[in-house]
C-alpha cells in the first residue's frame, strides 16, 4: 500500500488525530528525521512521484519515513515536495493534528520532502474495496472528520485528496498523507474551493466543523504563515490560502444563517 507555532491558537483536547503522546513526540521525531542515519532505503512500488521507503537509526532509535522529490508536472499535474512540508507545517500551525511529522532532507543528492512512516489499519480505498463499514460508535467521530478534512483540503487547495492517502489507525482516528498537488495559487484557486458547498461539479460540503478550526484560521495572517513555512511557499501561496480562509468563513456563515450555529458548529 501507498504508505500508506508561531502565536498561541485555540485547540480542544478533541481535535487531534494524533493522540496527545504522539504529539509530544514530534519535535523529536523531526529530530530523527533530519538527522539519523539512512541505512537502507527501497522504493515504492504506488504513486506517480516515484517515492522512497527510507530506514533511519540513531543510537537505539529506529524508524522509516517516505521520501519524495517530485517537482513540474509529471503526468500533467503540477507537482512539488516542498508542499508536503508546508502542509505539515500549517497543520501544527492550525493545531490540526492529522499529518505526520514531515522534513525536508537530502537523499542520493537530492532536496525531498521525508515524512514518518505511521503504522495504519488500513486506508479508505482499503476499507471500500472489502466492503468495511465504520463502527456505529465511531460514525459521528468520522463524519466530523471526514468534514474537517474536506475544510482542510479546501484551504491548501488539495487537488489529490484520494481514498488511498486517507489512513485509518486501528482506533478509527484519520491521517492524511500526500500533498504534493496543493497550495494552488492562480485565479481560480483564489475565487473558489475545491471542497464545499459550491464546489463545480460535484459539491463535498463540510456540513459541521469545530469552533476551534474556526477560530484558529480566522487568526491566520501573511506573517504568521510565513514564518511558518519559511522558503517552502510563495508570496502568492500564502495569499492564496488566506482568500480560500475567507471563502471557508463565508460558508461557515452562510450555513449557520440557513441551518443554525448548533447544526454547523461544535465544541
Amino acid at each position: 500500500m501507498f504508505w500508506m507555532a508561531v502565536f498561541i491558537l485555540l485547540i480542544s483536547p478533541l481535535a487531534a488525530q494524533f493522540t496527545p503522546e504522539e504529539i509530544m513526540r514530534r519535535p523529536e521525531q523531526e529530530r530523527l528525521l533530519l538527522k539519523a542515519e539512512i541505512v537502507n532505503y527501497e522504493k515504492i512500488g504506488e504513486g506517480i512521484t516515484k517515492p522512497f521507503k527510507l530506514y533511519l537509526k540513531q543510537d537505539e532509535a529506529h524508524l522509516s519515513a517516505c521520501w519524495k522529490n517530485p517537482t513540474g508536472r509529471p503526468k500533467g499535474y503540477l507537482e512539488g515536495w516542498r508542499y508536503e512540508i508546508a502542509a505539515y507545517r500549517l497543520d501544527k500551525l492550525i493545531h490540526l493534528n492529522m499529518i505526520p511529522p514531515t522534513v525536508l532532507r537530502e537523499h542520493r543528492g537530492k532536496e525531498g520532502s521525508l515524512q514518518l512512516w505511521v503504522d495504519v489499519m488500513m486506508s479508505d480505498l482499503d476499507r471500500m474495496e472489502q466492503g468495511i463499514k465504520i463502527p456505529p460508535d465511531k460514525l459521528v467521530h468520522w463524519n466530523r472528520m471526514k468534514y474537517l478534512t474536506r475544510a482542510f483540503d479546501g484551504l491548501i487547495a488539495n487537488e489529490d485528496r484520494t481514498q488511498q492517502n486517507l489512513l485509518y489507525t486501528e482506533d478509527w482516528r484519520m491521517i492524511l498523507i500526500d500533498h504534493s498537488r496543493s497550495f494552488r495559487s492562480s485565479r481560480e484557486f483564489r475565487k473558489r474551493l475545491l471542497t464545499g458547498m459550491h464546489n463545480e461539479g460535484r459539491p463535498k460540503p463540510f456540513r459541521q466543523l469545530p469552533r476551534w478550526f474556526i477560530e484558529n484560521i480566522k487568526k491566520l495572517d501573511y506573517t504568521g504563515i510565513q514564518d511558518v513555512v519559511g522558503p517552502f511557499l510563495k508570496k502568492k501561496e500564502i495569499e492564496a490560502v488566506l482568500k480560500r480562509r475567507d471563502l471557508i468563513l463565508q460558508e461557515v456563515d452562510e450555513m449557520v444563517r440557513k441551518t443554525g450555529e448548533s447544526n454547523v458548529i461544535y465544541e
